[in-house]
């Protein structure tokens, strides 16, 4: 029995400042942006080469059982890239508003490239939903 994640939903206040912001400045593909309810809407987005897709949800009930999100309340979502100073420049000239690249080191974050996998950039969306960053030594495929 394979359990694959294949979709984190994301919640936002404005699904088509959201939508804007990860089409455009993220560079991430629109899979389905569909008006739920006259109050829910949900984008589906995934970025390039990943198995997993980003919910942008507006107004959406919580499951059952499960407590309700707010916008912003998404932190640490990670997206690995094999070339991180590569992505960071793409990103930055789509308009990316994103952290230098930096590691982990004996005293905390410290800047530039580090060793394998710990190397990252931060950025938030327009909620404030966090996301890292963070190069790996190979693609997902090759690991």
């Amino acid at each position: 029995m394979e359990y694959t994640l294949e979709v984190v939903v994301v919640p936002v206040t404005d699904a088509d400042r959201a939508k804007e912001f990860y089409a455009d400045k993220c560079g991430f593909k629109v899979d389905l942006d569909q008006q739920v309810t006259p109050t829910t809407r949900i984008i589906q987005i995934t970025p390039p080469g990943s198995r997993c897709s980003i919910a942008l949800t507006v107004g959406m009930p919580p499951s059952p059982g499960q407590k309700s999100m707010e916008p912003g309340a998404i932190q640490g979502l990670q997206i690995c890239v094999t070339n991180i100073e590569e992505a960071h420049a793409e990103l930055t000239a789509r308009g990316l508003d994103i952290s230098e690249v930096m590691h982990v080191g004996a005293e905390g974050w410290a800047p530039g490239k580090g060793e394998t996998w710990n190397s990252f950039a931060f950025f938030k969306d327009p909620d404030g939903n966090g996301w890292v960053l963070q190069e790996a030594p190979a693609p997902l495929s090759e690991r």
